[in-house]
């Protein structure tokens, strides 16, 4: 075989690897491992430049215009030596079925000290303000869980039409990456093997994808280490009633595992129906023995939770309940199922009141100069706090994901963090609207 036959077969070889290794992004692949801006790829990994944008076609990239920068540093180890950085917030994304993945990140700089806060799909908090010295890479690693509305191929999950832009709800593995990030590279990995956490509820606990609107069920993910997911089905503006008929719990029916753990907290928008069968210990009761019947016959674990309490304070300075004997009607229910109970509306209350008139603004989207005043809904100070109230709960009532939560300080509701000490870096996405329900 003369010199030039060679040279063709090496470089069809070279070109069918490369274009094989795109084409497994969208044919069922389970590892994506991508060095980020190096010319001297590190062995097993996929350069992936800054001018690489998302396709569904390429199948990865970065994603939503964000255009990070390329910072090159002289090193041996390829995969440390380079690293991706910007002066905003900045995406990428890999295209993904349904169903668990373990993403592990390396972040550093040789030079420089960095700070890492790592959001997943619509704002989910992974990783939070993660440092890393000057000279020091680090690998982090989390769950996120990727869901799709399929439940069948002739049935669907009945989305609102804002959900059908939601980044929660599309085909692939977003991840946002703030402005004092330094990304060496991303590995993907199918992780069929995760616990995982199903969320039922509505906008106190869905992920709310436009700042500066935030629910504990988004934060909660970056309270647990590998082995366990979060997969939140929350949505606003819904109760029991309209959850079970848009065909949410049907959907988790169909891919829950034994072993698996669904936690529901419902009533703000169950209060609000009248009909003759409708109130806390007629419907509100029967779905939530419902939710419990059907969880425990796929061999789940049902968590049932009080709703979290609106913002309301008597002229003393005391809550006052806004939510009637619906937490009474979810607490006997617990009771009855013989299933955990965390009450949320006892730990938001004693927050708030902790807080004070005054103070409990700093957890609500109470912005006055924005025209926002909202007692119902959380920023992301209250959501995360509220978090650190469930994964407590968790703890305190040892139940056995516990072991899965991340270590940190035991939280008591009466003590909540200042304000003050909460660093979120905000996402890009604004919106003065407020979600459905109250």
């Amino acid at each position: 075989m003369n010199k030039c036959n060679k040279f063709l077969i090496i470089l069809s070889l070279t070109f069918f690897q490369g274009y094989a290794q795109e084409q497994n992004a969208l044919n069922g692949r389970t590892f994506w491992k991508f060095d980020l801006g190096s010319e001297n790829v590190s062995p097993g990994y996929l350069a992936v430049s800054t001018a690489d944008s998302y396709s569904d076609e390429r199948g990865y990239g970065f994603d939503f215009s964000s255009k990070p920068r390329l910072v090159s540093r002289k090193g041996k180890d390829p995969l440390r030596s380079d690293f991706v950085t910007s002066d905003r917030p900045f995406y990428f994304s890999v295209r993904v079925p349904e169903g668990n993945y373990k993403v592990t990140l390396t972040l550093g700089d040789s030079k420089l000290p960095t700070r890492t806060t790592v959001k997943a799909e619509s704002r989910r908090l992974m990783l939070e303000n993660v440092e890393a010295k000057a000279g020091q890479h680090i690998r982090k690693s989390f769950i996120v869980n990727i869901k799709d509305r399929k439940i069948s191929p002739d049935r669907e999950v009945g989305l609102k039409p804002r959900e059908t832009t939601k980044l929660d709800w599309d085909n692939k593995l977003s991840l946002e990456f703030d402005s004092k990030t330094a990304l060496n590279a991303i590995e993907i990995e199918k992780a069929d093997d995760q616990i995982t956490v199903y969320l039922a509820g509505n906008s106190t606990v869905v992920n709310q994808e436009e700042e500066p609107w935030a629910s504990w069920g988004q934060m909660i993910p970056r309270f647990f280490k590998p082995g366990l997911a979060i997969a939140n089905h929350a949505e606003s503006g819904l109760s029991l009633g309209s959850f079970i008929a848009s065909r949410r719990l049907e959907k988790i029916l169909t891919v829950i595992k034994p072993g698996d753990y669904v936690f529901v907290e419902f009533g703000h928008n169950d209060e609000k129906e009248k009909g003759p069968d409708d109130g806390p210990y007629k419907s509100y009761t029967e779905r939530l023995k419902l939710f419990s019947k059907e969880i425990r016959a796929m061999k789940g674990n049902l968590v049932i939770l009080t709703p979290t309490a609106r913002r309301s304070f008597d002229a003393t300075g005391m809550m006052v309940n806004s939510h009637g004997e619906y937490p009474d009607a979810a607490r006997k229910v617990a009771a009855e199922e013989g299933v955990p109970l965390i009450d949320l509306t006892a730990l938001t209350t004693r927050m708030y009141e902790a807080l004070g008139p005054e103070g409990s603004k700093s957890a609500f989207v109470i912005y006055p100069e924005q025209n926002l005043n909202d007692n119902t809904h959380f920023n992301p100070y209250g959501a995360y706090q509220i978090a650190k109230m469930v994964a407590q709960e968790i703890r305190g009532q040892n139940l056995p994901i516990a072991k899965y939560l991340v270590d940190m300080p035991a939280f008591n509701s009466a003590f909540p963090d200042p304000a003050s000490s909460f660093k979120w870096p905000p996402s890009p996405k604004v919106s003065a609207v407020k979600p459905d329900g109250n």
